[in-house]
């Protein structure tokens, strides 16, 4: 407000132009499809957090081989992150019990795109990428994606509360991330009168414009108890049906942490 105040008239009127051309860039306008990749990311300072790179890594693995790939990704993400010149925390790993069935989630957090970098170079000179490959002939396919955090909820801190996990992907409308954004920051204040978040991101790199959203309950049963609750509380109703106008597909898995995930 003080900035409005003192600006001159004619710093105000750039001001407008400028906040239309976001505004046009994020909603699918002409201006959007002439811009390019670099210019579309810039609306990523406006809903992330901005501190770290989260890479979110599916593998899905033989279904006779579960056992052997769990043992050999223990070793990998236990040997990267314990190594200090890697610079990178794991922030959870879990398999899929209801969903994409023999699906393996593992999200590693890095300090931005430039501790990514590092990181990665690191490890395929280091013998951790001897660990890695180990892991392959077990695994069917592999997928990774690069996220940043939703400002309004950062990730949550490596706890033991038992129970499951449900991973909720959301395909958005492209150019919706920022309508979302305001959606669901309302949402998580009525669904955090009941249980609160693990997590939120929305994606960078990968597939582009999904959403992520990653909740902690001690059963399905209490899944059920929470979301019936969450019905009777302000503010909830409407960003559920926001939701829907602005996601194209959604998707819900229902997750156990590994043995050595620090979020379990």
């Amino acid at each position: 407000m003080l900035m409005i105040r003192t600006c001159t008239s004619k710093l105000l009127a750039g001001t407008s132009r400028r906040s239309i051309s976001v505004q046009s860039l994020l909603h699918g306008s002409p201006e959007a499809k002439k811009a390019g990749e670099a210019e579309i990311l810039q609306h990523s300072r406006l809903v992330g957090r901005g501190k770290y790179v989260h890479e979110f890594e599916i593998h899905r693995v033989k279904p006779d081989k579960r056992k052997e790939y769990k043992e050999a990704a223990e070793k990998y993400y236990m040997g990267i992150v314990k190594d200090e010149r890697m610079h990178v925390k794991l922030t959870g790993s879990w398999q899929t019990e209801v969903g994409d069935r023999d699906a393996f989630f593992h999200i590693l957090e890095y300090e931005n795109y430039g501790g990514f970098d590092k990181t990665t170079a690191l490890v395929r000179g280091s013998e951790h990428m001897k660990s890695y490959e180990a892991m392959l002939p077990y695994v069917n396919s592999r997928t990774s994606q690069l996220n940043q955090e939703f400002a309004f909820f950062p990730t949550a801190p490596p706890h033991s509360q038992g129970g499951i996990f449900e991973l909720r992907t959301y395909q958005l409308v492209p150019g919706t991330l920022l309508d979302w954004e305001h959606a669901w920051r309302r949402g998580i204040e009525a669904r955090r009168k009941y249980v609160t978040p693990v997590g939120a991101w929305f994606s960078q790199v990968g597939r582009l414009h999904e959403v992520h959203h990653l909740w902690q309950y001690s059963s399905l049963q209490h899944r059920k108890e929470i979301r019936e609750a969450a019905w009777q509380t302000d503010g909830w109703a409407e960003t559920v049906d926001k939701t829907a106008q602005l996601a194209k597909t959604m998707d819900s898995f229902i997750l156990a942490p590994l043995s050595y995930s620090p979020l379990k």
